[in-house]
């Protein structure tokens, strides 16, 4: 009989398919979401299956489940700047106390336990590309601070978690991941590139656009994440697409493919941006077995078709 997992944010992006993939592999599955940013609509296809179950819950106020629990995601966490930026003080305190007290659930239940972690803790990275070993170049006082420090102190605790209390932890750095049932609004490259492109408004790049991100398709992500989940690896594991891109190339990509007729303008840089950001994923390929397969092309038309249908 398959085990019970619950996935905190599981309304949000990432989350939301991943509830999808796990419902699919024959798992049961409580979503838990206090839907600051996460919406209800990404998971409504799934409330009327049996063994999907939704909860409305601030995970940084106490964990209350009776029933048996084998696996817990915590996904949970804004993680967009434009998210983050808004709710800096709500992002902090899911890094730490939402992630203690999932952590707590995890030691009472005796539960498996895979953090979401982010590329964002090698902060802008003075060694190209990332590896798991590199241990950042964060500012910690920056408005970036916020989400960073977050997910570095969650990772702190989640080994300490595993030390300690033994507790079979597992930690997934996502980089920049896209895909359907990302909001127009997420503030991040690609919906923003998308929504600006499709209805012919000026496509904002910022800087120069010679800053460079790799975009990993949410079908690669969730493939790599449930590998991850079933392996006995405790330590982190950078999970994204190494093929690396200026921001100024996926702009005029998106120009291309939406057939807009939208213009590429020029802002400032924000503070503590990164000017590279490209995994080195030669750990998932050993140990996990893993590689992304979706290219960017053929990923962002797929993104492109959902946005339309929006």
């Amino acid at each position: 009989m398959k085990k019970t997992v619950l996935v905190t944010g599981g309304a949000g992006f990432i989350g939301s398919h991943l509830c999808g993939r796990l419902i699919t592999k024959g798992y049961k599955v409580i979503c838990m979401d206090n839907l600051l940013t996460g919406r209800l609509s990404n998971v409504r296809r799934l409330l009327k299956d049996k063994n999907f179950r939704f909860i409305k819950h601030n995970i940084c106020d106490y964990i209350k489940i009776s029933s048996k629990i084998g696996y817990i995601l915590h996904f949970a966490s804004p993680a967009s700047p434009a998210d983050y930026l808004n709710y800096p003080i709500q992002t902090l305190k899911v890094g730490s106390l939402g992630t203690h007290n999932a952590l707590g659930l995890a030691k009472a239940k005796r539960a498996v336990f895979l953090l979401a972690s982010t590329s964002e803790v090698y902060g802008d990275p003075l060694v190209h590309p990332q590896s798991e070993s590199y241990w950042g170049n964060v500012n910690p006082v920056g408005p970036r601070g916020v989400y960073d420090e977050s997910k570095r102190f969650a990772e702190a605790i989640t080994l300490a978690y595993h030390r300690v209390h033994k507790i079979d932890t597992k930690i997934v750095r996502i980089f920049n991941t896209y895909g359907p049932q990302m909001r127009k609004n997420d503030g991040r490259a690609i919906p923003n590139f998308i929504s600006q492109a499709l209805s012919n408004r000026d496509i904002t790049v910022y800087g120069k656009g010679s800053h460079t991100r790799s975009f990993c398709y949410i079908d690669d992500l969730i493939d790599g994440i449930f590998r991850l989940m079933l392996s006995k690896i405790n330590e982190p594991v950078n999970v994204g697409n190494p093929a690396e891109y200026t921001v100024l190339r996926l702009a005029k990509e998106i120009v291309k493919l939406t057939g807009s007729k939208s213009k590429i303008v020029f802002k400032p840089l924000p503070q503590d941006d990164p000017k590279v950001r490209c995994p080195d994923i030669t750990k998932a390929k050993k140990v996990l077995g893993w590689l992304p397969s979706v290219s960017l092309s053929d990923g962002l038309k797929k993104t492109i078709e959902y946005f339309r249908s929006r």
